[in-house]
This record gives C-alpha cells, structure tokens and sequence, in this order.
C-alpha cells in the first residue's frame, strides 16, 4: 500500500513564499544607475566629486543618490563649477526597490545640462580687457591709500 503525501494549505503558502524568496535572491541586481551629462557647447570635460567622467555628451555610473560637486571646462569659457543633484525615483524607495533591482536590464538614468558661459578673453576685445583692469588697479590703490 503506497502512501500519499499531502500538504496542508499553510505549507503551501510557506513552501510558496520559499521558492520566491530563493528565486528573488537568485536573481542578481541588475538595476544600473547612470547620470547623463550634456553642455552647451558640447565637448566640455566633466568631473564628478574630482573624478573625470569625460567629455559631453557623456554617461556616468553613479553608486549614490545625492548630491554630487561637478566641474564642467572648455577652452575658451569659464570653468563652471556647481552641484548637481541625482534625485531618487519612486521605484528605488522601499518595498518597491527589491522588484526594481530584480528586474533584468533595468535602468536608472538622470539627466543633467550645464551652460557654459564665454570667457571674458574671448568676450571682450583687447583694449576693453586693459582699460577693466587699470581701472580695477586704480580703485585697488585708492583702497590701500586710506
């Protein structure tokens, strides 16, 4: 006489909620976080926290949301020094972020443009640039004279 092995309702969800949590496990954190980075003009090097990333337009990986100093140069236009914030999507905060990083080829992409502004050598002609810094002098001297 052959027995039959059953399992009750409650083993059933508990053996259920086990095979999800080992497939859950199983699956590796797939989610990739980036920050995309465009400047006008593109061409500028780009760092973040005082690491090159490269030139614009230019995708970073990033481990963090937050707050990160980024310094943008090009030749011929002030060097732009700011930070920029890499806001957290819904879908990364918990309970919601488990499925998220579970998912295969998900993507976490933030967006960031910058302005750069002409240096004053390439704004001004030269005549302009002097006739600015004499009379900085000037005012500079009279302060020191008082």
């Amino acid at each position: 006489m052959e027995r039959e092995t059953v399992i009750p309702g409650s083993s059933r969800r508990l053996v259920w909620c086990g095979l999800c949590v080992c497939c859950v496990v199983a699956l590796p954190g797939c989610l990739s976080r980036r920050v995309s980075i465009t400047s006008e003009p593109s061409g500028a090097t780009v760092w973040m926290n005082d690491v090159e990333v490269g030139r614009t337009p230019v995708q970073a990986s990033f481990l963090y949301y937050g707050t990160y100093d980024v310094r943008v140069e090009h030749e011929g236009y002030e060097v732009l020094r700011t930070r920029a914030r890499a806001r957290t999507p819904i879908y990364e905060y918990p309970p919601a972020d488990l499925a998220a990083s579970a998912v295969p080829g998900a993507e976490s992409i933030v967006k960031w443009h910058f302005v750069l502004e002409p240096s004053l050598e390439h704004r001004l002609s030269k005549e302009d640039l002097e006739t600015g810094l004499i009379e900085r002098a000037r005012t500079l001297r009279g302060q020191v004279q008082k």
